[in-house]
């Protein structure tokens, strides 16, 4: 270094290694180094603790494996019957290491995107540092990273989503019956593991309409596409679709159980429609109104600056394409499909579902996709450097970010104090709230135990109502009830008069609960117990439970 003008050494060793991105050797290490680097990010995030593990995505792989499909009546509420499959990964993960290995191990997979983010951008981009840059500000994203190293999913059916993309692209020049075949049965994989991703697998097949050629080889490789879809669903949720259809009825119980009409359930579509925007003209200014106000759209406060963005890059592209004039990059077939898969899937996703979560694969490629726009709409010397320039403001508009909730780490990630029950092929347990979740547990008792939850959000049909009561009469009892509360009642002198009133609440919540079904609670049989999500303690308790004399 030249001690009579530091910065001018430091300025060329910069331009050193801005030059060196440009070579294999980089690009090839940081497909190594990022996944392990976001095995970090979520060993330092700390045990998942999200809403959902505790709902369902723990009770979901005990059931399947435990045969527990049938015997319990929806501890999880209606996601009790999602697809499990996407759930082993954890579930399996847990069973055979330490948690915070298994923390490590799933924020690795969640980085393997960036592997496959980074195929796609070589493939699309001229330059191998303008492709290394764009594939790590796709793994930036507030929705991404919000859920690294969780057990929600969206992140890990990404790898399906991208790996469709990257099968079509890479193929593009020689794309026969095989790669769309291929490309497809990644993409139904991946909807089948989570049926949210419908949205890319469809968006996929009406991209590839836009082929060039006659409408017959259009209309060929969409099919065969999608020949490949029914596949990979039939091979990642047909034994799901099976049993669900040979236990109660209906193939996505209780989903769409207006058109089944599987007697367990009341004869509804089930959808979330509140995340949907009101009206043409919300629809028109959506990516501004959940920038804006990301409550509609999510229930954490993330900023994400790339939507609005893109959204303008594409009417600037669309009016330009109206006007038929100004500066643009060559035409490319890759690069055509690709704006337009993405287009098209923002648009389904817009109809459908309005959950800023199922938007991570998009999330993911959304720098690369305003890269390509900047290139088509500016000439190449002043698109580079706009785009890089706004990319990298959008980048920092993320932070800081958040999460769906995590605790600290133990060797053991879900642990509890359990009750002593001599006969529990005997007992059975109520659950009668959904919130907080309570199916976390389920696999903690003795399997011979039978759970049934009670107004939590099932759509519950009298021959549920039926079920329920044989099995009261099937089994000799004690019942009971469990409860969760944020603090225990025990003989605590530092204990607030507002968590014992909270827990007075509870109880006599849960008592109006179990009257309209029959059944009678006994407030002072209720037994404190101690539960740990890794070192996060949740109080439960177990209370009596008894049927009501007749007439009462």
């Amino acid at each position: 270094m030249d001690p009579k003008n530091p910065l001018s050494a430091i300025r060329a060793a910069g331009a050193r290694c801005w030059d060196c991105l440009d070579r294999p050797a980089p690009s090839a290490l940081l497909a190594w180094l990022v996944p392990l680097a976001f095995g970090l990010v979520a060993l330092a995030l700390g045990q998942d603790a999200n809403w959902d593990l505790m709902n369902y995505h723990r009770y979901g792989p005990y059931a399947l494996l435990a045969g527990r499909i049938g015997f319990d009546l929806a501890p999880g509420q209606w996601q009790s019957y999602f697809n499990p499959a996407l759930d082993l990964v954890y579930h399996g993960l847990n069973r055979v290491l330490p948690a915070p290995l298994a923390g490590f191990a799933m924020g690795t997979l969640h980085g393997l995107n960036f592997v496959l983010l980074l195929g796609l951008t070589r493939r699309l981009v001229a330059g191998r540092r303008a492709a290394l840059l764009l594939a790590l500000a796709g793994m930036l994203g507030a929705g991404f990273l919000s859920e690294v190293g969780n057990s929600m999913g969206d992140n890990l059916t990404a790898l399906c989503v991208l790996g469709a993309m990257l099968v079509l692209v890479a193929r593009w020049d020689r794309m026969g019956a095989r790669s769309l075949l291929l490309a497809g049965l990644v993409a139904g994989v991946g909807t089948g593991l989570k049926l949210t991703n419908a949205v890319y697998a469809l968006a996929m097949c009406l991209a590839l309409l836009s082929l060039a050629g006659g409408v017959g080889r259009r209309a060929l490789s969409a099919f065969v596409f999608g020949l490949g879809v029914l596949a990979g669903m039939a091979a990642s949720a047909g034994f799901w679709y099976w049993k669900m259809w040979q236990v109660f009825g209906n193939p996505l119980f209780p989903q769409f159980n207006n058109i089944f009409k599987a007697p367990l359930a009341a004869p509804w579509g089930i959808g979330d429609t509140s995340w949907l925007p009101k009206g043409l003209l919300e629809k028109l200014l959506w990516p501004f109104i959940f920038t804006l106000h990301p409550a509609r759209v999510i229930e954490l406060p993330i900023r994400q600056l790339i939507w609005p963005f893109v959204y303008l890059l594409f009417l600037a592209l669309l009016c330009r394409a109206l006007l038929r004039r100004g500066p643009g990059a060559p035409s490319d077939g890759r690069q055509r499909f690709m704006l337009l898969f993405f287009a098209l899937a923002y648009l389904v996703w817009l109809n459908l579902f309005g959950i800023y979560r199922y938007l991570v694969p998009l999330e993911l490629m959304a720098p690369l996709v305003a890269w390509l726009l900047m290139q088509r709409l500016l000439p190449a010397a002043q698109a580079g450097r706009i785009a890089g320039v706004a990319l990298l403001l959008v980048a920092m508009a993320v932070y800081p970010t958040h999460s769906w909730g995590h605790a600290g780490w133990a060797r053991a990630g879900f642990r509890a104090e359990l009750p002593a029950l001599p006969a529990p092929e005997q007992n059975l347990v109520f659950i009668v709230h959904g919130d907080p979740p309570m199916s976390w547990l389920v696999p903690l008792f003795p399997r011979a135990l039978a759970f049934v939850s009670l107004g939590s959000g099932f759509p519950e049909s009298p021959a549920y109502l039926a079920r329920m009561q044989a099995m009261l009469a099937q089994r000799g009892g004690p019942f009971y009830t469990i409860l969760a509360y944020p603090h225990h009642p025990g003989a605590d002198p530092a204990l607030r008069d507002s968590d014992i009133q909270a827990v007075a609440q509870l109880r006599a919540r849960a008592v109006a609960t179990l009257e309209r079904y029959g059944l009678a609670m006994d407030p002072a049989s209720c037994r404190p117990y101690d539960a740990y999500i890794g070192q996060q303690l949740t109080m439960y308790q177990l209370c009596v439970v008894t049927r009501k004399p007749s007439g009462q």
